[in-house]
């Protein structure tokens, strides 16, 4: 099966930051797993008779097995897609009691990042025995119009935001053509940026912010190919200077930080012209500014390198 951007940038998602699965995972199947829940990827090829199939994803989570389909269109054919789907991966997880085996198929699900009124709230396929009793098979699906950017995150579908833009696919080129409609999609992905970087840097996700907003930036490329304005002013907001300029303002931060502990260190006479002196004033300075940048507190950072009471009672709060 061919790869699409939008199948790249789902498997990405999944690969490098399996926990944005979990509220998805919450919000179709009616779980409460943690964020912090563990997880098992599993393998998300499996081999047939008639050749390989690719699954998008396919996680094992409190003992269950979760299959995600990120589907682009609404293709007519999905509900077989997906039962062929999901005996692959229900084969390869069988189990053996005695002379019987047992087969649980995996609680799966499609999103489709676009869809149309005939787009089914299940997918559905009637299994008929050999005593003529019929076994309904059926898969829920999850549609990404239906999630404003408030909603995602009110729920936490981060795994939506790449896509979002998706939402406007067919409004591209007018929003390109009208000022203010122009102006309210920048607003929009302002305020999206905002919420992220508030919501992963809360959690101590900063590189995830990195991450996903390369993503967003990457789909936004796709749909606005044609329209240059739009593309630019999504990519300017969402990446570019302000990707940047977050990394770069960590860095200096850090960098200011060492340079303040050195020169505390000499002025204290820690040192003293020894390096070992210096080497420990900077490794407990630089040991709490990770500690707060890992627990989110941002904010504190640039306070610990101006303000002594404040650091030390951050050295006893940590014990550093």
């Amino acid at each position: 099966m061919s790869s699409t951007i939008f199948d790249d940038v789902f498997r990405t998602m999944v690969e490098k930051m399996p926990y944005l699965a979990v509220p998805l995972i919450n919000e179709v199947f009616d779980t409460s797993y943690p964020k912090n829940v563990e997880i098992t990827q599993l393998r998300n090829e499996h081999q047939q008779e008639n050749g390989e199939v690719i699954t998008d994803c396919c996680l094992k989570i409190g003992g269950k097995l979760y299959h995600i389909e990120c589907q682009s269109m609404d293709d007519t054919t999905m509900a077989i897609r997906m039962i062929e789907y999901d005996f692959a991966i229900a084969i390869e997880n069988v189990q053996k009691e005695g002379r019987r085996y047992r087969m649980e198929l995996p609680r799966s699900c499609v999103l489709y990042l676009r869809s149309g009124s005939n787009t089914p709230d299940f997918l559905e396929v009637e299994i008929v025995l050999y005593d003529e009793s019929v076994l309904l098979y059926r898969v829920p699906t999850i549609k990404l119009e239906t999630y404003t950017k408030d909603k995602i995150f009110e729920k936490d579908l981060l795994m939506l935001l790449p896509f979002y833009i998706m939402r406007y696919e067919k409004d591209i080129h007018e929003i390109s053509e009208n000022p203010r409609l122009f102006q309210q999609l920048l607003n929009e992905y302002e305020e999206i940026r905002r919420n992220l970087e508030d919501e992963l840097s809360k959690a101590g996700k900063s590189k995830w912010y990195m991450d996903l907003n390369k993503l967003i930036i990457k789909i936004s490329d796709y749909i606005c190919q044609n329209e240059e304005k739009v593309r630019k002013g999504v990519g300017d907001i969402m990446g570019g200077k302000v990707l940047e300029l977050e990394s770069e303002r960590l860095e200096r931060i850090h960098r200011e930080a060492m340079a303040k502990a050195t020169a505390e260190a000499e002025i204290r006479g820690e040192a003293r012209g020894e390096i070992k002196g210096e080497e420990k004033g900077e490794e407990r300075l630089s040991t709490l500014i990770n500690c707060l940048i890992l627990d989110g507190r941002n904010a504190e950072v640039q306070l610990v390198t101006t303000d002594k009471e404040t650091r030390q009672r951050l050295y006893k709060e940590y014990e550093i």
